[in-house]
């Protein structure tokens, strides 16, 4: 797994933590762990395993394998206690190993991550871990949560950005990372590197970026743009820390304050906290992996005055499993209500956290049911939210639905 690119290798990560943290609560009871096992409910995998007396052996609980006899059954939580117990590994599920779905994904990365410079076809990837290419991509997005082309891009940045880094000049960087011309290169890697590879490997230098203060409702925003767009909408109590991050990761860009200039962009936030119009819309210049950029787009989509759960978003994405690796995406914004990542809540509807303070959440969530201005109750405390249900059908509806506890 070293070769996997840092983005790519923290989404497989999140994916297989989501698993556990999600799946764990379903399978506590031993009448649930029989009827999982009955079902040979993958989603059980990872949470417990049984072993049989009688032969024995210990699986997993969607083993193919004959189903055993109630009587003879016993759980165990990790399969170490099942060796300890005296029990042997099933050779047909291999439950020491990693669940087969997984184990293929990991092997797809690794056959793409082998060669940087080499573009595998779908069939050709197929054939390396033994799956017809049809499902190879249904499952490899639903494990990882992007394509395996989508996954080679996020690879050839890497190695792309690697290269720069360590002071490589573009046109050797862009050969090892695989790309074959310079329109290829700066056409493919702008969202990757945010920038252009030549600014990239000068740590952002030459960059001008324009910024703005003001006050609103929900404190101090700052507004930052690059000639391209909005690079990022914060909110915070300090203006004076605010310019001070913005100079921080942005430091080697030229940063002007720019009021006038920004205006504009700073009116439709006021009109829009003001409760005068739902919706932002701004020029944005960011960088995100396919991924995040896959999160932010389906935030986006959420209707003014309704909420989305981490899990329905993820379920949308059809990444069922990537709950965690979606409330990364959703904390990593960072553009505030631009993308709004104020509307996904926990699957009961508490809120979650948020990169600007739980009380901002809660209002603007408020704000939006309402469809009025935004308020923001003195005294809240960020460890104690208000609770919202999540709504999929009609505006600022609300329902009920199970707690969720992974994001």
């Amino acid at each position: 797994m070293n070769a996997i690119p840092t983005a790519a290798r923290g989404e497989l990560a999140a994916v297989d933590t989501t698993t556990v943290s999600t799946a764990a609560a379903a399978f506590t009871s031993d009448n649930a762990r029989w009827a999982a096992i009955q079902a040979r409910d993958a989603r059980a995998d990872g949470q417990f395993f049984y072993a049989v007396r009688t032969t024995g052996v210990f699986c997993r609980p969607s083993c193919a394998s004959r189903l055993p006899r109630r009587e003879n059954v016993e759980f165990f939580a990790d399969a170490d206690a099942a060796r300890v117990a005296g029990y042997r590994e099933c050779k047909r599920c291999r439950p020491g190993g990693l669940p087969r779905e997984l184990e293929i994904v990991r092997r797809a990365c690794a056959a793409l991550d082998a060669d940087p410079q080499a573009r595998l076809t779908l069939a050709q990837l197929g054939e390396a871990v033994h799956l017809s290419p049809f499902h190879l991509q249904r499952l490899f997005k639903r494990v990882l949560g992007v394509s395996p082309r989508q996954y080679q891009a996020a690879r050839r940045g890497a190695v792309l950005r690697d290269a720069l880094a360590q002071g490589a000049d573009v046109t050797r960087a862009s050969a090892d990372a695989g790309f074959n011309s310079s329109s290829r290169l700066y056409e493919s890697v702008a969202g990757e590197l945010g920038m252009a590879p030549s600014a990239f490997r000068r740590k952002g230098a030459g960059l001008t970026i324009r910024y703005a203060n003001a006050a609103t409702p929900l404190g101090r925003v700052l507004v930052a743009a690059t000639e391209k767009g909005i690079c990022r909408i914060a909110f915070g109590d300090d203006p004076g820390e605010l310019s001070a991050s913005l100079a921080t990761d942005f430091a080697n860009a030229r940063c002007i304050e720019d009021a006038a200039g920004l205006a504009p962009f700073v009116a439709q936030i006021d009109a829009y906290l003001h409760g005068r119009r739902e919706h932002i819309e701004l020029p944005l210049d960011i960088a995100a992996t396919a991924f995040q950029q896959r999160v932010w787009d389906a935030l986006q989509r959420i209707p003014y005055g309704e909420t989305r759960s981490y899990t329905q978003i993820a379920e949308t994405l059809g990444a069922p499993r990537a709950v965690r690796a979606v409330a990364s995406a959703c904390a990593s914004n960072p553009v505030a209500l631009a993308s709004p990542c104020h509307r996904v809540v926990q699957k009961g509807g508490a809120l979650a956290g948020y990169r600007w303070g739980l009380a901002r959440k809660a209002a603007l969530i408020d704000a939006e049911a309402r469809a009025g201005e935004v308020r923001v109750t003195a005294g809240r405390q960020a460890d104690d939210p208000p609770r919202y249900a999540t709504k999929q059908g009609s505006k600022r509806g609300r329902s009920t639905a199970t707690p969720e506890t992974t994001a």
